[in-house]
């Protein structure tokens, strides 16, 4: 018998975040996942009168396809890949992770070749469908949340399933704000930011592109950011796991870096000019998710944190900024966290991870969760 929970979740990720249309092609990307999930994510497509496609990946093979590949072989998997992706709809991915280290001892380089050379079909799954990604309950991220399996996966249904809906009000209202205004102060534990966030959109995520999901994004004018700011939520990336990232600014750019692994930070840094630049400034507020677990897709929704992203900037909300890289790192600013406080145009607007605004007060936990 399928988990009902699964039935759920199928059904918003066709209905509700992608919102399939009859005829509609849609591709479910599948990570390591159970086929249950898959075969009930068909259903609910079909159900609704699109044509669902399925591509099946396992992290051991991709990373062994990586120890070894070369710009040849992945400008030839790029082409094939990005007609498939011109040819859909819609997107749906779905990540399980036995090992999110999977990756931890493929060359740096080899990574940069693959991320650069598979950008165009990311670029149009990005800018040209309508999708979603979300990750999948493991023994491997329990361990990350430090919970039990079952009480791991009773937390991902209850995070996943949320009524996403429910924070359209105030998420319209931060978006207005965000597109108004011009300049922003972030305040905090080792943390003295500001930037100008002038003529750029302010773009709600309530469970269209994620899932989980909660957060306004825009995007700082691309060399206005001066400061230091001190991530307190650990963070992995390319398979490498990182705590206590510090990075300072000046006239846009990171002009130094440090954390557990300063060696790695400043490779990925790197990778090319736009990777010391920032390409995402976005505020989170999932009631759900409390504590990081070095999974981004729920730490960057961490209630009362935010996000500042060095790398690629996206379409909606856009500076320029050019990179293959695109690294959500967070702090969170609840009083446990060390508080701290973001204003926009001198005026306060979340104090501690509270919104003090009455137009944003919606979106405090007890508001969302009532």
């Amino acid at each position: 018998m399928i988990d009902p929970r699964i039935s759920k979740l199928a059904k918003n990720l066709t209905a509700y975040s992608t919102s399939l249309k009859e005829g509609e092609k849609v591709l479910i990307d599948a990570f390591d996942i159970p086929d249950a999930m898959i075969i009930e994510l068909l259903r609910a497509a079909r159900e609704l009168g699109a044509i669902p496609y399925v591509n099946l990946n396992h992290a051991r093979i991709s990373r062994e396809l990586a120890l070894e590949a070369t710009e040849e072989q992945y400008k030839t998997h790029c082409a094939v890949e990005l007609q498939r992706m011109k040819s859909m709809d819609a997107y749906i991915a779905l990540r399980g992770a036995n090992n999110i280290f999977e990756t931890s001892d493929v060359d740096t380089e080899q990574l940069k070749l693959i991320s650069s050379a598979m950008k165009p079909v990311l670029d149009w799954r990005v800018n040209h469908t309508k999708w979603c990604v979300l990750r999948w309950p493991t023994p491997s991220m329990a361990q990350q949340a430090m919970m039990s399996t079952e009480a791991f996966e009773d937390f991902f249904f209850k995070v996943c399933n949320l009524d996403y809906s429910r924070m359209e009000t105030g998420s319209t209202a931060l978006a207005k704000l965000m597109a108004a205004t011009d300049k922003v102060h972030i305040k905090g534990n080792g943390t003295d930011l500001k930037f100008s966030i002038k003529g750029i959109d302010g773009i709600p995520c309530i469970g269209e592109f994620n899932i989980p999901d909660g957060e306004v994004f825009s995007c700082p004018v691309r060399d206005s950011v001066e400061g230091v700011i001190q991530y307190n939520a650990p963070t992995v990336y390319q398979g490498v796991s990182f705590d206590n990232i510090r990075l300072e600014f000046s006239q846009g750019k990171i002009v130094k870096a440090t954390s557990s692994n300063t060696k790695r930070l400043n490779e990925i840094l790197d990778s090319d000019e736009g990777a010391r630049y920032i390409g995402e400034f976005a505020i989170g507020f999932n009631p759900h998710i409390l504590e990081p677990m070095r999974d981004i897709l729920f730490d960057e929704k961490i209630a009362g944190s935010f996000h500042f992203t060095p790398g690629q900037a996206y379409e909606s909300a856009d500076n320029g900024n050019k990179s293959q890289v695109h690294w959500d790192m967070v702090c969170i600013q609840r009083p446990e966290y060390g508080g701290g406080e973001i204003w926009f145009d001198d005026e306060l607007i979340r104090k501690d991870g509270i919104f003090v605004r009455d137009d944003l007060k919606s979106l405090n936990p007890q508001n969302l969760l009532a």
